[in-house]
């Protein structure tokens, strides 16, 4: 399905903490009556809704027909300043089972009509999920959990956080209750709070995508960069075999890094190569699979 004109609403519901979850709502214009599945976008690690060229890419998945939330985590860090790490407070302590729960407030708000757009009948009853890295790992624990979501394709996932905290890291927790990271964007130093990693370890059943891709029934796309810089395309190559779903795929960009030779900002005319290859991919698997 090709549509030629595209609705872009933005807004906000309240997380379970009462905090702002922020979104941008993507609906194809129709005025046919046609009802069109919802796929929601999820940031990674120190990313957000508005990163590069993620605002294109729902937009070129609304155009395809679906109606696309991109959504920013409520711990995220990122405030009213759509790109600009200023809540950094919130980042230190954005735990994997806060984004599990933000994600079903999303759900929620979108199949009792908080989250809406009058262009367009949106089907609420069958959800698709992308994330990338982080996000990846968290769509894979938030399929499960999530019954309206009925498709899934993860970029970049990172399989268990277990394998990525590193001895340094887990002393800094211990000594000081946190540990700094680098935003190589900013030059800012963020904390990451000793909660992030007591939630993973003590939640593990619930927020662990490496045990729960197990549980996975539904059509799954695994894709990943071979020259992933930042999470190994092993990741993505174990959870393709941990999953159960009758339906899988896993596809390896020759030439993909953890971002698919993209950048913010991004203002190039045209996606690199690798990044175009992993968007028509996932549309394909949306459009065969829910659309």
């Amino acid at each position: 399905m090709d549509i030629s004109s595209v609705s872009i609403s933005s807004g906000q519901i309240d997380s379970t903490e009462g905090l702002p979850i922020r979104y941008d709502l993507y609906t194809p214009i129709s005025r046919n009556g046609l009802s069109f599945p919802v796929i929601l976008f999820l940031h990674g690690f120190k990313g957000f809704k508005d990163w590069g060229p993620f605002p294109d890419v729902c937009e070129e998945m609304a155009r395809a027909g679906f109606g696309v939330v991109a959504m920013n985590f409520s711990l995220n860090g990122i405030g009213d300043n759509k790109t600009e790490f200023t809540e950094l407070e919130l980042f230190e302590r954005e735990t994997i089972s806060q984004d599990l729960d933000d994600i079903g407030s999303i759900i929620d708000a979108l199949q009792n009509g908080e989250i809406t757009d009058n262009h367009s009948n949106l089907n609420t009853d069958v959800i698709g999920l992308i994330g990338h890295s982080r996000g990846g790992h968290t769509a894979i624990t938030a399929a499960v959990e999530y019954a309206p979501v009925q498709c899934l394709v993860t970029c970049s996932a990172v399989a268990d956080y277990r394998d990525r905290w590193t001895d340094s890291m887990k002393k800094d927790w211990k000594d000081n209750g946190y540990t700094e990271i680098e935003n190589s964007r900013t030059g800012q130093k963020m904390k990451v709070g000793k909660v992030v990693y007591d939630d993973y370890i003590n939640n593990s059943e619930r927020v662990n995508a490496y045990e729960r891709v197990k549980e996975l029934r539904i059509p799954t796309l695994f894709i990943h960069g071979r020259k992933d810089e930042t999470v190994p395309a092993t990741d993505s190559e174990k959870l393709h075999i941990e999953c159960d779903a009758r339906d899988k795929e896993l596809r390896l960009v020759a030439n993909g890094t953890h971002t698919y030779g993209t950048a913010h900002p991004f203002e190039d005319q045209d996606f690199p190569k690798p990044f175009a290859e992993v968007l028509d991919w996932t549309e394909g698997w949306f459009v065969e699979h829910i659309g």
